[in-house]
């Protein structure tokens, strides 16, 4: 029997799969509303493997510590709500703890790991499959320490925000922590300039010296003062990229290199992740989504 867009709607509000799964599901089921329900019931996994095109811009990160060990992950879901669930805290905590303990550098290695469901990859696809969303592993950093270093970590609004760093000189963990913040609240993308790549260098003071060439006012300045202007400005401009460069969060006056020469530290990682950042995320127009699918 032909399918009609109104049920294919139908369907997808009583069940929130996909609107291709829904179709299969009416066609398979002879327009029938409840064993259409059953079928996509008895096929959760497909379910699941059907809602990884979604944008999944929300979410939670986390850090998890362990000795010389931590780590910083990022898993995503398409809602903020599913992200506050048992099951989702669940599956962030076993995916932290399991790439913690393993030698993963990339996600294809990551979803790789053995776990209780098989591999980690399988682990997200059941919880696909029993939360009702998309549901990613985005990202993750692991760290490692010597033992004359600390860790210092900070997380936002429960894991909106997180960031870890590593930190030597100093065995004052309120002084890791305070970096930690410092990073987490004024986003540097380098430590220093010694942590910078000479193109993003390169490329600022490509556009300085542009800028200083179009200044008429420094038309008759000798070369000297000139170059003095123009490292002066590149500095200006690079500085709130890096974290030492940066004015110090809880004391204005200082620069946070000053801070942590006060207490003789010196940071050597540094990993801040925003849950989401970065992802575009998609507006569904769903009279649009009707409209194609009944052309088909």
């Amino acid at each position: 029997m032909a399918i009609t867009a109104a049920q294919v709607k139908e369907l997808r509000e009583l069940t929130g799969a996909g609107m291709l799964d829904c179709k299969n599901a009416l066609t398979e089921t002879n327009g029938d509303v409840q064993a259409a329900i059953d079928w996509l019931r008895e096929r959760g996994i497909a379910k699941a493997q059907k809602k990884s095109g979604r944008i999944a811009a929300e979410g939670l990160a986390k850090v998890v510590i362990e000795g010389n060990k931590a780590i910083a992950v990022e898993v995503n879901s398409e809602t903020d709500f599913v992200a506050k669930n048992e099951q989702f805290l669940t599956l962030l905590d076993t995916v932290a703890n399991t790439i913690l303990h393993s030698q993963a550098k990339v996600n294809e290695e990551a979803l790789e790991l053995a776990t209780a469901d098989g591999h980690l990859k399988d682990t997200i696809v059941n919880a696909v499959a029993t939360i009702g969303e998309n549901i990613t592993l985005r990202r993750f950093e692991l760290l490692e320490k010597a033992d004359d270093e600390i860790f210092g970590s900070y997380t936002h609004q429960g894991g909106r925000i997180v960031s870890v760093v590593v930190v030597k000189g100093t065995d004052d963990a309120q002084v890791a922590k305070n970096i930690a913040m410092q990073v987490a609240s004024m986003n540097p993308s380098y430590i220093s300039r010694d942590y910078m790549p000479k193109e993003i260098v390169d490329h600022e003071r490509e556009i300085q010296v542009q800028l200083l060439n179009n200044d008429e006012s420094l038309a008759n300045k000798p070369e000297k003062v000139k170059a003095g202007i123009l490292e002066g400005r590149l500095s200006k401009s690079l500085q709130d990229m890096c974290l030492v460069d940066q004015e110090y969060f809880l004391d204005t006056n200082l620069k946070v290199k000053d801070f942590l020469k006060e207490n003789h530290a010196e940071v050597t990682q540094m990993v801040k992740y925003a849950v989401g950042e970065g992802i575009e995320k998609k507006e569904d127009d769903f009279a649009a989504e009707v409209a194609a699918m009944a052309k088909n």
